[in-house]
């Protein structure tokens, strides 16, 4: 390399984005994703010996899938070489290839193949790969958004160890950002930033996980503000909110207004008002808030406030919960809305819940007289000896698969803990309970 092509290697490494020029390049320097890199885990255990095998990473944009690439690609003695799914074709894949086996037959070197995006591969591209992989002519390292399970070839990835990286918290990308501010030789510490904790915090609640969305910001942030009469960059809240487009919601998590919010959001579901519902959704979701916080409440209140009223309410709540997991923000907004317009909407009934809680204080506070014995198992050898299940009714050989015989223990059995209401699907409930036990329910 001579000294023009160094000098303007030098110029586009500083002119790069912030995100781009802060990527890790070495181990330590990797924020986040304890769960595969932390002390002792596999995956950093062989980072550290350079004795990887094919692998994909699989994860949300942002969260480290192409910096930890760049990172083994730094502490490797192997070639590494790099795709991009997009733009590259088989032409490509075959040149990567015999340059890595003129390499391993010449000077006993391997390759390490980074392909990112690699669902963006077709079938006919991903079969490409396969004998090179097969062979160990090349080590893969896929990155993608996508599930793999469904957007990578079943042969590739038998022969592939899935990684799944997480969205990063906002812890982590909070110490990305100081990281960013302070570094001196890649970073923004030359222009003296002073980002203050409310700012800070907006930055990272809007940036959903993604640090690239966050040091962005931040970049943008300083690049644009004037420095105060003492030479400092001071970075305030208006600033924060200009550079990341994200007014700021009021929206204290370990204060009042998180409380208050989820309390009028629930109140909101249980009072039949849509409106008011997906409002406070909204106002939870501007501000961050865990998404599983979120849908554990619209579970209990699917269940609780709605009930047998509308006996889909909780399949919908749960099927919604499973979606977010799958999906993540931001789409994960689109079924959260349908599953609390839905609650909201439904008829409501807490017979359920009244049925639970009065039957365990039953169990609290009333003498236990014993299973009767009819009901008790009757299947093992010498029950019949005690009268174990002798005298038991069943149901299905009488009209209606129904039979009069009594449940409950003597102790209890007057008490009524279940009475279904007039509500939704209930009253259907209601009027067969009448009807098969002739009395009140």
């Amino acid at each position: 390399m001579d000294i023009f092509e160094r000098q303007r290697t030098e110029i586009l490494r500083r002119s790069a984005p912030l995100a781009n020029r802060m990527r890790p390049r070495k181990l330590e320097e990797f924020v986040g994703q304890e769960h595969i890199l932390g002390e002792g885990k596999l995956l950093n255990r062989a980072i550290r010996a350079d004795r990887l095998g094919s692998m994909i990473f699989y994860g949300p944009p942002g969260s480290g899938k192409t910096t930890l690439a760049k990172v083994i690609a730094n502490n490797t003695v192997r070639q590494f070489e790099q795709l991009n799914a997009v733009m590259a074709g088989v032409k490509d894949i075959k040149a990567v290839i015999k340059k890595a086996e003129d390499l391993l037959g010449t000077v006993n070197k391997k390759t390490i193949l980074f392909i990112d995006e690699i669902h963006r591969f077709n079938k006919s591209q991903q079969d490409a790969l396969l004998p090179s992989v097969e062979s160990g002519v090349v080590t893969l390292i896929g990155a993608t958004t996508e599930n793999p399970y469904f957007e990578v070839n079943a042969p590739l990835l038998s022969r592939s160890q899935v990684f799944e990286f997480k969205t990063l918290s906002n812890d982590d990308l909070k110490q990305i950002v100081i990281n960013a501010i302070s570094d001196a030789e890649r970073g923004l510490s030359e222009y003296n930033v002073v980002l203050k904790e409310e700012a800070l915090n907006h930055l990272v609640r809007s940036s959903t996980g993604d640090a690239r969305i966050a040091l962005n910001a931040v970049e943008l942030a300083v690049l644009t503000t004037e420095p105060d009469k003492d030479g400092n960059i001071v970075i305030d809240m208006q600033i924060a909110e200009e550079s990341i487009q994200q007014k700021f919601v009021k929206y204290d998590k370990d204060g009042d207004a998180h409380y208050d919010t989820i309390s009028a959001f629930i109140k909101s579901m249980r009072g039949s008002d849509p409106d008011a519902a997906i409002y406070y959704l909204a106002r939870m979701l501007e501000a961050g808030e865990s998404l599983r916080f979120i849908v554990r409440r619209v579970l209990i209140c699917a269940s609780e406030d709605v009930g047998n009223a509308d006996p889909n309410a909780l399949v919908i709540a749960n099927s919604a919960a499973q979606a977010c997991e799958y999906v993540g923000f931001p789409e994960a907004q689109l079924i959260l809305a349908q599953a609390v317009l839905y609650i909201a909407c439904a008829p409501k009934s807490n017979s359920a819940t009244e049925a639970i809680f009065s039957a365990r204080k039953a169990v609290r506070e009333e003498d236990f007289s014993g299973i009767p014995k009819h009901l008790q198992d009757g299947h093992y050898s010498g029950a019949k000896k005690l009268d174990r299940g002798v005298g038991y009714d069943y149901p299905h050989d009488y009209s209606n698969n129904f039979v009069l015989q009594q449940y409950l223990p003597d102790s209890v059995k007057d008490k009524m803990f279940y009475r279904p209401s007039n509500n939704g699907h209930e009253r259907e409930v209601r009027q067969y309970l009448k009807s098969i036990w002739s009395s009140e329910v």
